[in-house]
């Protein structure tokens, strides 16, 4: 009998997680009345049955047997993928078009992602903040991590120098320097080159009459960038400054985070959430991130 059931329960995993890349394709632009009936029944979805996730993917039904049905809250809860309670609350409150969010909204993201990833986000942080906090992302080529560093040693598997190694490198330093110190290269300064953004630090809002101390500020801060299209959410760090203010784009990812937020050419322009996480103790790690 357990058997059977964890048959069952693997027959309906693999079938939701198929359903669930088709959801985030359409979610966004075709699927409206989806979307309103997540965010207005996302506690009941969480602590709800299986009949939850029938009417979220109602195709599913016809292809899923009686048997299949989950035996307890628990594993449906095992099996829905969060991010689609973020999508349907970032959707709600998102402007149609790309532009800077009022200070209103910028509250409302500010609890939102609060709430999802369990730790503390905000567009400003000791009084300092960017010039905004929606934009377009671009891509950026790897940056150099110590003297002597080339796209031949940049990686450390055969994987990623095959997936990364066409990006290159970009000819110059990052605004910071090299991200070793005394050319020891550690694991926090692989991690930081792997995952960092470029943000227009010098359009920043006093940034002119406080140059020193705003790039000091802004030196490896963490941020929370988000991808509110499909919930793909990376924790990155600020490893340079730019784009330029006329290219049309506000901020660049590293090749790694363009990747994994799926905003795979930077031509196209995608818009992603930045925010600034608070974390003065340096706790929580770079890289992809699950909401909770």
């Amino acid at each position: 009998m357990a058997t059977k059931q964890k048959s069952n329960y693997k027959y309906l995993r693999d079938k939701w997680i198929g359903k669930h890349k088709e959801l985030q394709k359409n979610l966004w632009d075709k699927h409206k009345d989806i979307v309103d009936w997540v965010s207005d029944n996302s506690k009941q979805l969480a602590l709800g049955s299986v009949s939850g996730l029938m009417l979220l993917t109602p195709t599913v039904t016809k292809t899923i047997p009686n048997q299949a049905i989950f035996a307890s809250q628990q594993e449906f809860a095992k099996v829905i993928d969060k991010s689609v309670f973020l999508i349907s609350d970032l959707f709600h409150v998102l402007p149609s078009k790309v532009r800077e969010l009022t200070p209103s909204e910028e509250d409302v993201i500010t609890q939102t992602l609060t709430r999802h990833f369990g730790f503390r986000v905000t567009p400003e942080l000791q009084g300092i903040r960017l010039n905004r906090s929606y934009g377009y992302i671009g891509a950026e080529q790897h940056l150099t991590r110590y003297s002597g560093d080339t796209m031949s040693t940049h990686f450390d598997n055969q994987t990623d120098a095959q997936k990364f190694f066409s990006s290159g490198m970009a000819p110059g330093l990052g605004a910071w320097g090299y991200f070793s110190s005394n050319g020891q290269l550690t694991e926090k300064d692989i991690l930081r080159e792997k995952y960092y953004i470029a943000v227009q630090t010098f359009l920043a809002p006093g940034f002119n009459e406080h140059v020193k101390e705003y790039v000091d500020f802004f030196k490896y801060k963490k941020m929370l960038v988000v991808n509110p299209n499909n919930g793909r959410v990376v924790v990155a760090i600020i490893g340079d400054a730019g784009p330029a203010d006329w290219t049309g784009k506000h901020l660049g990812g590293s090749p790694e985070v363009m990747s994994y937020l799926e905003r795979f050419d930077g031509a196209q322009k995608g818009p992603v959430l930045y925010f600034f996480i608070d974390d003065p103790e340096d706790k929580i790690p770079l890289g992809p991130i699950n909401v909770r």
